[in-house]
């Protein structure tokens, strides 16, 4: 099993930039890929983008395409989620998610691919 945790997110303004890591422990060394996902109140999850440690190819939902940015730190064992230009719409719980070896993400993630979760953590951005 895996333990992901999220850093604290935060309350900024639209335009804003900030940026979730997301830290690794446990049987992290079995891991390929890592995904952020993000939960809307009264929407459904939306998976916003992943990374494989295989061969550091991401991918990104077309919402975010342009502004946000994932990668990946193997040494501190960290994925982080770089945000640009934030909008009103990005406000969420945002969550990083693993799963084993066998998982290869090829596109924007599926949340029914991934066994392990974050705790989540709340960005908002208002002006």
């Amino acid at each position: 099993q895996v333990q992901l945790v999220e850093s604290v997110g935060g309350l900024v303004q639209p335009g804003d930039s900030l940026t979730l890591s997301c830290a690794a422990s446990g049987f992290s060394f079995y891991v390929n890929s890592i995904a952020w996902f993000r939960r809307a109140s009264g929407k459904e999850p939306e998976g916003v983008s992943c990374i494989n440690r295989s061969d550091g190819s991401r991918h990104y939902a077309d919402s975010v395409k342009g502004r946000f940015t994932i990668s990946g730190d193997n040494a501190r064992k960290t994925v982080y989620l770089q945000m640009n230009n934030l909008k009103v719409e990005d406000t969420a719980v945002y969550y990083c998610a693993a799963d084993g070896p066998m998982l290869y993400c090829d596109g924007p993630p599926k949340a029914a691919d991934f066994g392990s979760w974050g705790q989540g953590t709340q960005v908002t951005v208002s002006s």
